[in-house]
């Protein structure tokens, strides 16, 4: 967590401010990541993704990003790194 603080520019803020924080940006990279790569799925395969997500199993999950999207991680990465920028860009304003 520290790491991620570090990476936000929040480092300096009081632990309870920073868990805060980090805990919402969390959420929000995760929302931005899935919306990443579901916009490269159709709608028949959004709603697979949708399946496997809610059975819990990261293998399967993984196995079939694999194949219906390949270079996922790139994308979800590019996510992330677009919501540091955005977040420092509040934050620190």
């Amino acid at each position: 967590m520290q790491k991620l603080a570090t990476e936000l520019g929040i480092a300096d803020l009081p632990e309870v401010e920073r868990e805060v924080l980090v805990e919402g940006f969390s959420e929000i990279v995760l929302k931005a990541a899935t919306a990443a790569v579901l916009e490269k799925l159709s709608e028949a395969k959004q709603e697979e993704f949708a399946t496997l997500a809610e059975a819990g199993d990261p293998v399967a999950l993984t196995t079939f990003l694999d194949r219906e999207v390949p270079g996922h991680e790139a994308l979800a990465g590019a996510a992330v790194r677009e919501e540091i920028t955005t977040f420092k860009k509040s934050v620190l304003a």
